[in-house]
């Protein structure tokens, strides 16, 4: 790193490459920075969001605010940004993720067994955990990204019509192979 106000080439890049990125968030970007399965995943969330709102602008929204977000870690991970502290971070947001995404998939395999508390307490704790890891790296925007993605999919009652409303078992069921094969292949 340059010293104190000295100019860094590669903090520079960096930071145009975040900014770059989130300006130009779509799921085509995304296609570009991430795998097929988790592409599909982000296509699912969207459909969710669609149907949930009846709102397009509000669905999309959500789709860009969750792609920003996920592109810009990776681009900080891929150039070396974060400490070893922040490493931590990653593997407690990682594990609590992950814990998240296999509750999903139990809970739509196994009938009876959904339990919006639980679930909301899940990804509120991923949240804060991703918070962490992202909190001298990016700005107050993303931290207001970070907010509307997890308050909008951690919200009871949207969980309660995705697990309990047969209007939406079609795309649980996709999120749940999504993440279900994203956990046997490592990727969670």
């Amino acid at each position: 790193m340059a010293e104190s106000g000295n100019f860094s080439s590669k903090n520079f890049a960096i930071q145009a490459q975040k900014k770059v990125l989130g300006k130009l968030a779509s799921k085509s970007v995304a296609k570009a920075f991430v795998d097929d399965t988790t592409s599909a995943l982000f296509d699912n969330l969207y459909t969710v969001a669609k149907r949930d709102t009846g709102n397009k602008k509000e669905a999309e929204k959500l789709l860009k605010d969750l792609i920003k977000i996920a592109v810009k870690i990776g681009v900080l991970y891929r150039n070396n940004q974060f400490t070893k502290a922040d490493m931590k971070i990653a593997e407690t947001f990682r594990s609590q993720f992950k814990m998240t995404a296999m509750t999903i998939v139990s809970f739509h395999e196994v009938d009876f067994t959904y339990d919006r508390q639980f679930l909301t307490n899940s990804l509120t704790e991923a949240k804060k955990s991703l918070h962490g890891l992202i909190e001298s790296h990016l700005t107050q925007k993303s931290h207001g990204r970070v907010d509307h993605v997890f308050d909008y999919f951690s919200n009871g009652d949207l969980l309660d019509k995705l697990f309990q409303n047969d209007a939406y078992k079609d795309v649980r069921t996709q999120i749940a192979e999504g993440l279900n094969k994203l956990i046997e292949h490592g990727d969670l």
